[in-house]
């Protein structure tokens, strides 16, 4: 028989104790729920977005404004998941501990989370004023990678770049 206090608990897919608030790459993908091609359609190799899709461009586009120590590196959406890197600049620690007051330093989590959170909101208000029922727009969490070299690095941003030419290819692709 199954333990019983361990059905809702959820293992983890993050680097166990890694400070996911540091300076550094990090290869970021989201899906949304089901993985229903939402954002838009490859056509020809080349992604057209809908509008839920430039919603979900024009957001990301917005982390550097509202993260100030984030910066973005390529990115893409695609029809049903969303490719990009994220480039966490050191800031400024203070010597011993954090000062009452400051902000803490934001977690990749954080990020992800308020750039979900803001997509969706905007979706459901064009759902609202179409008299429509959204559903769950993102599936649970999002996959990283911390990029740890250049050659990494450049890997990375060339899949990403050439993702929707490789559209059929990509284990995410589901027939729109």
């Amino acid at each position: 028989m199954s333990d019983p206090s361990n059905v809702h608990n959820r293992q983890s897919i993050r680097l166990k104790g890694y400070d996911y608030s540091q300076a550094g790459a990090y290869f970021i993908t989201i899906c949304t729920q089901g993985r229903e091609c939402l954002f838009g359609q490859v056509v020809d190799g080349e992604m057209h977005l809908s509008e839920i899709g430039q919603i979900a461009q024009k957001q990301w586009n917005q982390i550097p404004a509202r993260f100030e120590n984030v910066e973005l590196g390529p990115f893409v959406v695609m029809p049903n998941h969303h490719h990009g890197i994220l480039i966490v600049r050191a800031g400024l620690a203070p010597a011993l501990g954090q000062p009452q007051g400051l902000p803490l330093p934001k977690t990749i989590g954080d990020i992800v989370g308020a750039y979900k959170s803001l997509v969706a909101n905007e979706c459901i208000k064009i759902f609202k004023t179409k008299n429509q029922f959204m559903g769950k727009l993102w599936q649970r969490n999002y996959y990283e990678h911390i990029i740890r070299d250049e050659q990494s690095y450049q890997n990375i941003a060339a899949y990403i770049l050439n993702n929707p030419r490789q559209w059929e290819a990509d284990r995410l692709f589901k027939a729109e």
